[in-house]
């Protein structure tokens, strides 16, 4: 059983946030239930301290514990926080040096809109891409610089971190993690009952790139598709140079300014959600799905792939298998 801890800040704190993310894995536990199978999740509202209180005038929502009684978590729910941000982080630090502590011991993290913010502040999103709310993005930019923010996305999942954009998007996100743990049927199951629309097949919805054309440069996008529709064989920036008629350091200039990320980086994360798509789907041995999305060295592709997922290609199967999901 998947242990959620959804955290309940001090402040102005998004209740439908935590209402949302309640309701969704519990009504999965409960589907569960009707079908005679076991719950998958053990949900508990985590709090700074069993005071804590959040109401809207028309609810309460009060902590089940606070967070020095989590000894071990599996799954840390961040809502978002409104009001000055700088306030907001100095009356949640105290969760801070918890949530490193989890994620290190195998917890995974999500931030919801501009839940964000307590995420980032924790070191753990640095060097990798995260999504808020677009608002807040010149904020967000100049409090964690050293974070590639991608505000046009809905979801980002890199690392065992997942972030949603702003307001109800965080809706998607809670619906990608329900097939992410508890598998497709029951992900199509939850978006009828909560009225959210899918309309995403199983390989976009788990595509971290695709939100990265939200630009104007026509060449660019070209080369992206290029590499999209090519992963499996060999490309070289030199290549791709030659290919579009510009020099290799114009090519590298303007691919990093349009989608953050350098040429090879992005090849890598391309050939790396194939293989995650493999992994969960086809029953092929880490060699094979290694081959087919364009790798030969297995000492780089494991360790390529745990930089960009944080698990061994045989961690990530275990863990997100389809037949096990099922």
């Amino acid at each position: 059983m998947k242990h959620i801890s959804i955290l309940i800040p001090q402040g102005e704190t998004s209740l439908s946030n935590i209402e949302a993310t309640y309701k969704m894995f519990s009504m999965v536990n409960q589907t569960l239930d009707r079908m005679k199978k076991p719950p998958l999740f053990k949900i508990q509202l985590v709090g700074l301290n069993k005071e804590t209180a959040l109401t809207n005038g028309l609810f309460t929502i009060k902590p089940d514990m606070t967070y020095e009684e989590v000894t071990k978590t599996d799954l840390i729910i961040i809502p978002a926080v409104h009001g000055d941000i700088n306030k907001v982080l100095s009356n949640n630090s105290d969760f801070i040096p918890w949530i490193i502590k989890q994620y290190k011991t195998g917890a995974e993290v999500v931030s919801l809109c501009i839940g964000a913010f307590i995420l980032a502040s924790t070191g753990l999103l640095k060097g990798r891409s995260c999504t808020t709310h677009w608002l807040m993005a010149d904020d967000f930019r100049k409090m964690f610089p050293e974070v590639n923010l991608m505000p046009y996305k809905i979801i980002t999942d890199e690392g065992g971190i997942y972030t949603s954009g702003g307001a109800y998007s965080s809706l998607n996100l809670l619906l990608y993690l329900v097939e992410k743990f508890a598998g497709r049927d029951m992900a199509i199951n939850t978006s009828k009952i909560f009225e959210i629309d899918i309309e995403r097949n199983s390989q976009s919805l788990f595509m971290i790139f695709h939100g990265q054309k939200d630009h104007e440069d026509e060449v660019i996008k070209k080369a992206q598709d290029f590499i999209e529709n090519n992963y499996r064989d060999k490309i070289t920036v030199d290549h791709l140079a030659d290919l579009f008629a510009i020099s290799r350091r114009h090519l590298e200039r303007r691919f990093k300014k349009a989608t953050s990320n350098t040429v090879v980086e992005y090849m890598q994360r391309v050939r790396i959600e194939a293989a995650k798509m493999s992994l969960e789907t086809i029953r092929e041995n880490v060699n094979e799905v290694m081959y087919n999305v364009g790798y030969t060295d297995t000492k780089a592709f494991r360790m390529i792939f745990k930089k960009i997922t944080g698990l061994s290609p045989v961690e990530y199967r275990n863990k997100y298998s389809k037949d096990k999901a099922a």
